[in-house]
């Protein structure tokens, strides 16, 4: 049973909802959309992870103050999580393959703690389609593993089937820079490419993930890196988690062409709860502001305010130790900041649901999904963390979609890609033993 923590729902109740649902009055509103939550599988597909709250006396059974937690995925009946295996790009070549693929495995081996050691009896790993409806029926969270930047595979396609084996289901070839095995959408910025489009070791990686049955993900790739995969792979593809770049001119974000190509393939775009990534201008304006508190909040803590690109240049042990500091800055910013009565508006729940509204009309429902990219920088108003997961239905709610069209957005249609996925790795491992 799912309980709903409606954080923020003043917010969602204020925006205009469409002609279907003019009539209703809040309350019948708020029911029919609990209603409507409680039936659908709610299926979040990136949230980031870090391994020190996997261990026995710091893991995700407590009301941590990451984004991400049992608690807070009972409390917004948040049904499935994607927990992400996250690697930073390095340099190409064998130390830098080496150290990613320790810090992949360290990921995979927290993932299989939490759901087989620390809270078995709450959350389980899934596989399959299959595996999520059986484990959500039991009254279990789910649990699915996802892998950020094919970096750690290194030069050794085998190592592909071995993250397959350990759980993960689907893999962008590049991050934030480019791999080993394509080009990442930050070549726009500079116009530096490296293999201006998939490499010939991305050619074979992504007929391996054809093999095995992990889904491809384009959201971090160049554009010409997913024309290529869209030509190469044998299965429909997914983009975990980017939005309309219509709407929001930004590299990360899916054109009008890119999204024709991903509906012609058969795969589904599931749409970002990342404020710069839904309102470029809301987020700049209400982003001054709030640095202004962080920098006030960094001073009285004796630490350094650094800009993203600062942070990311420094060390990686340095650059563990600024995010500890941001983590705890985080809440007490939050704190100041819900005193403030001068800010400009946050990006919240409308804006995102603006993305989804863009997405549907461009390639039709079939096609979107839904994430929040929690604990990698996601969160919006409304929809902060996963207690407030239930703030998205409502808004869906009010803008007339039904819960048909609902269930796909949430679960239904990544998961019809990922059946599709698999059947076709069924028929190509069929093929290889003939």
């Amino acid at each position: 049973m799912k309980n709903f923590l409606l954080l923020g729902l003043g917010l969602v109740l204020a925006v205009s909802c469409k002609q279907t649902n003019e009539t209703m009055s809040d309350d019948a509103l708020l029911a029919k959309a609990k209603d409507i939550h409680e039936r659908v599988i709610t299926l979040d597909t990136h949230c980031d992870i870090n391994v020190t709250n996997f261990t026995d006396s710091i893991n995700y059974t407590q009301d941590l103050q990451t984004q991400v937690t049992l608690p807070k995925m009972k409390a917004g009946g948040l049904d499935v999580a994607w927990f992400i295996v996250y690697t930073g790009q390095d340099s190409l070549n064998t130390d830098g393959y080496a150290r990613a693929y320790e810090n992949a495995m360290s990921k995979f081996h927290a993932i299989h703690r939490l759901c087989d050691s620390i809270a078995p009896d709450e959350i389980e790993l899934a596989y399959t389609s299959d595996d999520v409806r059986r484990i959500s029926a039991s009254g279990k969270k789910v649990a699915m593993i996802g892998i950020e930047n094919g970096y750690p595979v290194g030069e050794d396609i085998s190592n592909v089937k071995k993250f397959y084996d350990l759980g993960g289901r689907y893999m962008s070839l590049s991050h934030n820079g480019h791999s080993q095995l394509c080009d990442s959408n930050t070549g726009e910025e500079d116009g530096v490419w490296l293999h201006n489009g998939v490499s010939d070791l991305g050619k074979e990686v992504i007929a391996e993930m054809n093999k095995w049955g992990m889904m491809i993900d384009v959201s971090h790739p160049s554009k010409k890196s997913m024309k290529d995969m869209i030509a190469l792979t044998k299965a429909p593809i997914i983009a975990s988690h980017s939005s309309a770049r219509a709407l929001c001119n930004h590299s990360r974000n899916l054109d009008d062409e890119q999204l024709m190509w991903l509906k012609e393939n058969g795969g589904v775009v599931q749409t970002v709860a990342f404020k710069s990534y839904l309102n470029t201008e809301k987020y700049e304006a209400r982003q001054e502001a709030e640095i202004v508190v962080a920098k006030q909040i960094a001073d009285s803590m004796g630490v350094k305010w650094l800009e993203r690109k600062e942070v990311m240049a420094l060390p990686m042990a340095e650059r563990r130790e600024y995010f500890n500091f941001y983590m705890q800055m985080m809440p007490i910013q939050k704190q100041k900041l819900a005193k403030m009565t001068d800010l400009p508006p946050a990006v919240d729940v409308g804006d995102f649901v603006d993305h989804i509204d863009y997405l549907v009309e461009k390639i039709g429902i079939d096609h979107v999904g839904i994430s929040s990219d929690f604990d990698g920088g996601g969160g919006i108003a409304g929809w902060d963390d996963a207690s407030e997961t239930f703030n998205v239905t409502l808004e869906l709610v009010k803008r007339g979609y039904t819960e048909e069209q609902i269930e796909k957005l949430w679960s239904g249609n990544l998961l019809r890609v990922f059946d599709e996925v698999q059947a076709v790795a069924a028929r190509l491992q069929a093929e290889a033993v003939q």
